[in-house]
Parts: C-alpha cells; structure tokens; sequence
C-alpha cells in the first residue's frame, strides 16, 4: 500500500488554487473574491479568509490523494471526476444555498455554475501532473 507524498499533495493544493483564483480572476474580474467573502461572512477579515482558502485547496488534494485510486477512469480524469463532484456536492448544493445564492448559485447569477466548475477544473490540474499514485490491480472500465 503506497501512502500520501505530502510534500507533492500540498504543493498541488497551492497551486491548484492560485489557478481556481486566476480564472476567477478572468472569469469575474475580481481577485481574492473567496477569501474575501470567507473573511466577511466569518467577520475575522481578508487574512483569515485567505488561510481558510488555501487551508482548503490543500484538504481538498490531500482527499484527493486519498481517494484517487478508487476514482475510474484514467490518471488524467480521475482529477477531473473528483472537482466535479466535488462542486457539485459541496459548492451547488451546499455552500451557494447556503450563502443564499440558490441552488448552483442560479439566484446569484446565470453564469455561477458555469464559473465554479471552470474555477474548479483549473485546481484540477496540478492535481493530474504532482499526485502520483498507483493504480496496479484496480479494474479499470
């Protein structure tokens, strides 16, 4: 049984979300939108929001890491099938209701869906090249 490489696991964390946060960026002209909604909703400011932030892209590849040899799919998709999950079940159903957006964040804006999922295939992709893992033995479709 292979375990975690931590140091490869929190790097892709990092840099997957400087990547979530550029296309954010692109996306909605806005920098840092997230730590600085974190920062407002919790009342603890823009630095706690930032930590909370990359505190979180870093628990999401380290459950990725985890998980990944039970995803389907290829090495390259297996990142993909996860962020989509993921923002599916924790951002469209969880997080955007729960900030009063609606569901998928429609009551917020047309565009949320399509905005959070391109941010979230974007932190997908150090995920795909710094978290190796082995598949040996694992049935693949």
């Amino acid at each position: 049984m292979k375990t975690i490489n931590w140091k490869s696991t929190i790097i892709a964390g990092i840099i997957g979300t400087i990547l979530f946060d550029i296309v954010g960026l692109l996306l909605t002209g806005k920098w840092w939108d997230i730590p600085g909604l974190l920062g407002m909703k919790t009342g603890l400011g823009l630095a706690y929001g930032v930590v909370g932030h990359y505190s979180n892209g870093i628990l999401l590849a380290i459950l990725f890491a985890g998980i990944a040899p039970s995803l389907w799919g290829p090495k390259w998709l297996r990142p993909l099938i996860f962020v989509v999950g993921e923002t599916v079940a924790l951002v469209w159903l969880f997080m955007l209701p729960l900030l009063g957006a609606g569901v998928a964040g429609l009551d917020a804006s047309p565009m949320m869906p399509i905005i959070t999922l391109a941010r979230h295939m974007a932190y997908a992709v150090p995920l795909i090249f710094l978290i190796n893992y082995d598949i040996k033995g694992i049935i693949k479709a």
